[in-house]
């Protein structure tokens, strides 16, 4: 009599954003992101990488990180959820939350359009500089400046205006809720702009002066430089 086989609990699946309901975004709590498994990391930027050839078309405290930059630097900051996201030939859209959950603290949109930089990530590091004029007589803090001249590995591109999230802003960030790393396609329909493409990774926030402050993509792999660095700076 042959002898049943044991059956043991389903792997547990990574979340969809294209199966998961959408649900309000919440104000912050005071509990920690759960940790990912090195393996989900490995596979996000495995993702990532091969993403723009394949398809190119609230406060809370987070966790402190210390480590050192691409230019050798040491720092320290606190972890961000960034996302950027828009239509192939479409200027992308660059969002912050302190984590996927939040209502975004900044919804910039950056002269460039969203194909070529997922393309250029996937090639090496992309550095973007966003200067904005220093005035003494406005209190305003840095990441409120409405405008910005922005900078792509050191070539001016055009400009980086900051705007409070849309409608659609918000779609996209509840289709996005479970997700805390990855990179792909949002079922919207964007009729001749095509799909709408998207990229979330962890960003570390470091703080230089009122007028300076760093955005480091976090690499999973830990072992190179960020793909992508994000300077704010008052002149």
């Amino acid at each position: 009599m042959p002898t049943p086989k044991h059956k043991g609990p389903a792997p547990p699946r990574s979340p969809n954003p294209a199966q998961s309901p959408p649900r309000p975004l919440e104000q912050p709590s005071h509990k920690k992101n759960p940790s990912k498994s090195t393996k989900l990391l490995r596979r996000f930027r495995s993702v990532f990488r091969s993403f723009p050839v394949i398809n190119p078309p609230c406060k809370m405290p987070g966790p402190v990180h210390t480590g050192r930059t691409h230019d050798g630097h040491m720092h320290g900051g606190r972890q961000m959820s960034g996302t950027l996201f828009g239509h192939r030939k479409s200027r992308v859209n660059l969002a912050i939350q302190e984590n996927p959950r939040c209502l975004p603290m900044l919804v910039l949109e950056l002269s460039i359009q969203t194909g070529k930089l997922l393309q250029d990530m996937g090639l090496g590091l992309v550095r973007i500089a966003l200067e904005s004029e220093k005035n003494p007589s406005e209190k305003l803090k840095l990441v409120d400046e409405p405008i910005w001249s922005m900078y792509c590995n050191g070539k001016k591109v055009g400009y980086a205006v900051k705007r409070e999230p849309t409608e659609d802003d918000l779609k996209v960030m509840q289709l996005l809720h479970a997700v805390s790393m990855g990179a792909g396609v949002l079922p919207i329909d964007g009729g001749a702009e095509g799909e709408l493409t998207y990229m979330r990774a962890h960003f570390e926030r470091v703080v230089g002066s009122r007028d300076s402050e760093t955005y480091y993509m976090m690499n999973p792999d830990g072992n190179s430089g960020p793909e992508l660095s994000i300077f704010f700076v008052r002149v």
